[in-house]
């Protein structure tokens, strides 16, 4: 059955908490710590245990290793998830994706390029043990479609690398945009970046507890003592009562999305290109363009972007920065997704990626991918026909 998590982020979220409450749901924090260390980390550690906030027991996590004062870039980061040999490649996926989502965060609000932006707090050894081991555990525990509460970002100041900064800080407003903020007036940090950048990469969708069965649930402790509330993420674990497909078929993912559509019939292809790229590196899930008559006979296309509700603002602006568009429709629909992963197929003439697919059936469907298809045929001077035959050669079972 499809697993669905529903972050009730009533007292804000955070790195810690998140691990936390995903240890509570079943998470083998021992898996979790092997994996990190594989980051080439062999000294750090994960330590958990129970504790109580304002009476609620909950789990706290502490990474300990040993001091350093380093400033990553992002390509630091994604080369020691790339290197990681514990991690499974979808969570190794995951893991990139929310360091994405503060990488652009961080470089909007710095004024620079995505390559030239460092991390300092989610940089450090602990920030990217959270991270990471926090997209190993969803894709232990199964997760693939989550859900969660507005978020209270707390008020005041906090101090950063930068000096002191209103809360939320910089990089966590950003982040946010596109997601309810739940009001708050606790003058405490109660949400870091990466706590914004899991839910923004993960949930779907921002709200009410659901309509859903309910499995278990994880209580991740924060580190604040707060006077009138517990300081715990709470993350409840099961699975949507009203998604016909998660209760028939356990390939079959069920999720909600949001369409966004312009006619566009004053634009060049080249802007209409260009509008594409920079939509896809700014998250959207698919854009396709479909060629219609408008009025007065002129021929145009429909632009259209499937994305998730967070994104809805930061793509709209793209569309309306980088076309001609002065309207854009949006609408939410219900979205059935198989069940899929990235693998690498080792051939006799070096190994070549692939999408495998599980089909409602249970069985497997692998596609190469084209660009690398091309790359080694290119490198072998062979079609790309003979490298997708090779490839279906090598396959188990083949």
């Amino acid at each position: 059955m499809t697993k669905f998590a529903y972050f009730d982020c009533f007292s804000g979220i955070s790195g810690d908490m998140t691990l936390g409450a995903l240890f509570d749901l079943g998470a083998d924090p021992a898996a979790i710590e092997a994996a990190v260390r594989s980051m080439g980390l062999p000294e750090l550690s994960i330590v958990t245990g129970d504790v109580k906030k304002c009476g609620f027991r909950a789990v706290s996590v502490k990474i300990e290793h040993p001091p350093e004062h380093a400033h990553r870039h992002l390509h630091h980061i994604t080369d020691m998830i790339d290197s990681a040999g514990e991690i499974e490649p979808s969570a190794k996926t995951l893991a990139k994706r929310i360091f994405g989502h503060v990488a652009v965060a961080e470089a909007k609000v710095h004024g620079t390029t995505l390559e030239k932006v460092h991390f300092h707090e989610v940089g450090a050894i602990d920030s990217i043990a959270d991270i990471v081991g926090a997209a190993v555990a969803i894709n232990n525990l199964g997760i693939t479609a989550a859900m969660a509460s507005p978020v209270p970002t707390g008020t005041g100041s906090v101090k950063i690398d930068h000096g002191l900064v209103a809360v939320p800080a910089p990089a966590t407003a950003e982040i946010l945009r596109g997601i309810p903020i739940a009001p708050c007036s606790i003058a405490k940090e109660l949400t870091t970046p990466t706590g914004a950048a899991i839910l923004k990469e993960l949930c779907g969708d921002f709200g009410p507890i659901p309509s859903m069965i309910v499995d278990a649930i994880g209580y991740g402790a924060g580190t604040m003592d707060l006077p009138d509330q517990a300081n715990i993420l709470r993350v409840l674990l099961g699975h949507r009562a009203d998604s016909a497909s998660a209760s028939q078929n356990t390939h079959v993912h069920h999720d909600k999305v949001v369409v966004l559509e312009t006619n566009l019939d004053d634009a060049t292809g080249e802007q209409i290109a260009d509008c594409v790229n920079r939509l896809m590196d700014a998250g959207a899930l698919d854009v396709t363009q479909t060629p219609c008559t408008m009025k007065k006979g002129r021929s145009g296309v429909v632009l259209s972007v499937i994305t998730r509700v967070d994104q809805i603002a930061a793509l709209e602006e793209l569309i309306f920065v980088h076309t001609p568009s002065i309207g854009i429709r949006r609408y939410p629909v219900d979205r059935e997704t198989l069940e899929r992963e990235s693998i690498t197929i080792e051939t006799s003439l070096g190994p070549v990626k692939a999408k495998s697919v599980t089909l409602p059936s249970g069985k497997k469907r692998v596609k190469v991918e084209d660009d690398d298809a091309r790359r080694l045929a290119n490198e072998c001077s062979l079609s790309t026909l003979e490298i997708r035959r090779l490839a279906e050669a090598a396959l188990p079972g083949a």
